[in-house]
């Protein structure tokens, strides 16, 4: 499964469950791609599209289910503070995304010299951070293009603007499998990984017999 954040521009979408539509700056994008799926983007206007695009294992019972995708438009996407939820929860705040149980992900923006701590979830002992805009401290300097993964822990992590930032922070439970990398998907093994390339070239043979692809 993917999450995409869009934070500039605005991207025309379509993909294999028959939603197609507009995802403008500051929408998010949920794509389950279980058993296979097929989507396309391409950017609309003259405004570069800039965004994290977040990979997400799916739990055995769900890595070949039926594709789902969500597209939230910008205004559905909860805010507390200087946080926006893109998946999970945070604070009284959750995210609309039908991701998992298990993990958080946030887009948070700070002024220079803000000081913002987050303290995750029970059980949340994974979390990085990576930085679009500006620069941060959290125990150790991130510039902006630069992505940390922090040491396994419960405890919180303070996060200090050393200028005006925009960052996403994720954190979540431990996935209790070895990742099977595809070229266009994770598994957590090797006959899921095979089940779903199957689904795909099947998705990929009606979309050429229709036209769709070359």
């Amino acid at each position: 499964a993917t999450v995409t954040f869009l934070s500039e521009g605005d991207v025309r979408y379509e993909d294999s469950t028959g939603q197609a539509g507009l995802l403008p700056a500051g929408g998010v994008e949920w794509m389950r791609a279980g058993n296979g799926v097929w989507h396309t983007g391409a950017p609309v206007g003259d405004t570069p599209g800039r965004g994290f695009q977040l990979w997400v294992a799916l739990p055995a019972a769900l890595e070949n289910a039926p594709a789902q995708s969500q597209y939230l438009a910008p205004e559905l996407v909860p805010q507390v503070g200087p946080v926006r939820v893109l998946m999970g929860a945070y604070g009284p705040a959750r995210s609309p995304v039908a991701a998992p149980d298990g993990m958080t992900y946030l887009a948070v923006q700070l002024a220079q010299g803000e000081r913002w701590t987050y303290t995750p979830p029970q059980g949340h002992t994974v979390a990085w951070a990576a930085v679009a805009t500006g620069a941060l401290t959290a125990g150790e300097a991130i510039d902006a293009g630069e992505l940390v993964a922090f040491e396994p822990t419960h405890q919180s992590i303070d996060f200090v603007a050393t200028e005006a930032t925009r960052f996403v922070l994720g954190s979540a439970v431990p996935h209790p499998h070895d990742l099977v990398m595809g070229r266009y998907s994770v598994h957590t093994s090797p006959a899921a990984l095979a089940q779903g390339a199957t689904e795909i070239r099947r998705i990929a043979g009606q979309l050429r017999q229709a036209g769709r692809l070359a």
